[in-house]
């Protein structure tokens, strides 16, 4: 209850401001009645404070040091019998009140402080009752709409009625659930908010506003959660202040049926992309008896065996962070969940599918291999933008060949994902990494595994010598030196270590090769033994 409205009630009548109107708007929470001096030290916000001033009638300096307590503690008002014992308030009392905006409340004399607090109290109590009901009654209606089937747009147009105000509804990335008139001004900031990002770390149960200065308008923006995260926000054209009591219950009501009604759609969506997910692996796994159950089961989730496809596997460039792996998994989920809904709006369909914290990437292509290639890395780099600005990471890619069939997609798979490893040999982030530098893996294929086996162990059979946690260190050392062209700083900055370390590690793989790493002999020997190093452990 607000200050303004405490002066309007009929058993309260002959209370009225003294100084400080500016400051009748504040709300009231609760009463307290002055009966020591040390009343400031128990002081609470949106307080009421009602005294006969006793204690203050000789003293203005504790008046002046009470008024202004009040005020930092915020304070709704202090009311004073100013007949009763301090005759009148001092000019300079009610000159700070004005300045603090704390109203100052000239009690009746018929009504006795207890009399004033418990109906101060009664009418509070009654205001909150009030709006309990109507909080109840307004989520009745909104849940009764989803209920009988009309739909989240139902409910916006039913709540922008309410409120009298334009209402667009977005995902945590901004993104329309809900598409708005798109000649709506709303329409045009949302695209700007999700262009630009908005950062902002929302609390539970709060809102925010927020300007924009192409328009000089004003949104209150009222945050959607599932789970405990923000799954989305609700977005008024308008102000919406604290103060407003009803229409932020209103609101608040709507959220909550919209936060369970967006729950049981992201249930069925999640329910859809694990049959469509599960349905991928069996094709990557050879799960299926027959290649006609894969093709009729393929056409099930629009992938159709005689459309061309290029397949690119993705996943999060790894950091520093020490993150567990139910973290990074949830990161990867994010992520991809995210991917998937940008793909939505893709020239040409693109399919998504996750395989542990790897994505998978079908897109469909009709033009001919380079175009098509052209196509999609343009796609990756595009995607690798939004990640980037969305998400605190960067995302790597690995792209095959053109793939006539589905039927033979298992192979455009593992040249996609050889290539995602291939690219990772060199510690670069954010790479692309296509077929057209796998042309030695492709040859590499060809030559039996066990001469593949005989010339692997022949080029690093050094490094036999050691165990294979002394191994680790050094072969990746070697692998970043040769990708970077032999350049030791290069070698260093990715490895995150010093140069002093790359050196010495150098200098420790010459001794077990029993050659110099300047020798392109050598080197060239030792890329190949790397090269297949990859294709025996994919």
């Amino acid at each position: 209850m607000k200050v303004a409205e405490l002066l309007h009630l009929p058993f309260l009548s002959g209370m009225h401001v003294i100084a400080g109107e500016s400051g009748i708007e504040c709300e009231v929470h609760t009463v307290n009645m002055m009966d020591a001096p040390d009343i400031i030290h128990f002081l609470k916000p949106n307080e009421f404070l009602v005294t006969t001033a006793y204690h203050l009638k000789d003293q203005p300096q504790l008046l002046k040091m009470l008024v202004e307590s009040m005020a930092k503690q915020g304070c709704a008002a202090l009311g004073i019998k100013t007949r009763r014992y301090l005759k009148e308030v001092p000019d300079e009392i009610l000159q700070l009140a004005n300045e603090l905006s704390l109203p100052i409340i000239d009690l009746p004399e018929d009504l006795s402080l207890g009399e004033i607090t418990n109906l101060t109290l009664r009418a509070i109590l009654d205001q909150r009752a009030n709006e309990l009901m109507y909080a109840m009654e307004t989520h009745k209606q909104f849940t009764n709409l989803i209920m009988r089937g009309k739909g989240i747009q139902k409910l916006l147009d039913h709540l922008s009625k309410m409120i009298e105000f334009p209402i667009a509804l977005v995902d945590q990335y901004f993104k329309p659930i809900v598409h708005p008139n798109r000649t709506s001004p709303i329409f045009s900031i949302i695209k700007k908010v999700a262009r630009e990002g908005l950062h902002y770390q929302a609390t539970k149960a709060s809102f925010f506003s927020f300007s924009s200065l192409s328009n000089q308008e004003t949104y209150t923006t009222f945050p959607i959660y599932m789970d405990e995260k923000v799954f989305g926000y609700l977005i008024i054209s308008g102000e919406i202040k604290t103060s407003d009591n009803l229409i932020t219950l209103t609101i608040e009501q709507a959220t909550n049926v919209i936060s369970f009604a967006l729950m049981k759609e992201h249930a069925i969506k999640q329910h859809d992309r694990n049959i469509r997910n599960e349905f991928f692996l069996h094709v990557l796994d050879g799960s299926f008896s027959s290649q006609e159950e894969i093709i009729n089961r393929a056409k099930e989730f629009s992938l159709h065996n005689e459309q061309p496809y290029i397949c690119a596997v993705g996943k999060i460039d790894e950091t520093l962070e020490n993150k567990n792996f139910t973290q990074q998994q949830e990161k990867a989920d994010s992520v991809y969940t995210f991917l998937e809904e940008a793909l939505r709006e893709s020239a040409f369909p693109i399919h998504l599918f996750t395989k542990g914290k790897k994505c998978i990437l079908l897109y469909e292509v009709n033009e001919e291999a380079t175009l098509s290639l052209q196509y999609v890395e343009t796609s990756l780099q595009s995607l690798q933008k939004l990640v980037n600005n969305q998400f605190d990471c960067t995302v790597s890619f690995g792209v095959s060949h053109l793939t006539p069939k589905f039927l033979q997609i298992k192979n455009a798979f593992k040249e996609a994902n050889d290539s995602l490893k291939e690219g990772g040999l060199s510690k670069r982030p954010e790479y692309i990494q296509t077929f057209r530098t796998k042309d030695i893996m492709e040859l590499l294929r060809i030559v039996p595994e066990e001469d593949l086996k005989n010339f692997h162990h022949f080029a690093l059979k050094g490094f036999s010598k050691i165990n294979n946690e002394e191994q680790e260190p050094l072969l990746q050392t070697l692998s970043v030196y040769l990708e970077t062209h032999c350049q030791i700083s290069e070698t260093a900055k990715r490895l995150f270590v010093h140069r002093n370390t790359v050196v010495y590690r150098l200098e420790k793989c010459e001794e077990l090769l029993g050659k110099s790493l300047k020798d392109s002999e050598t080197t060239l020997q030792i890329r190949l033994a790397l090269r297949i190093n990859t294709l025996l452990t994919s």
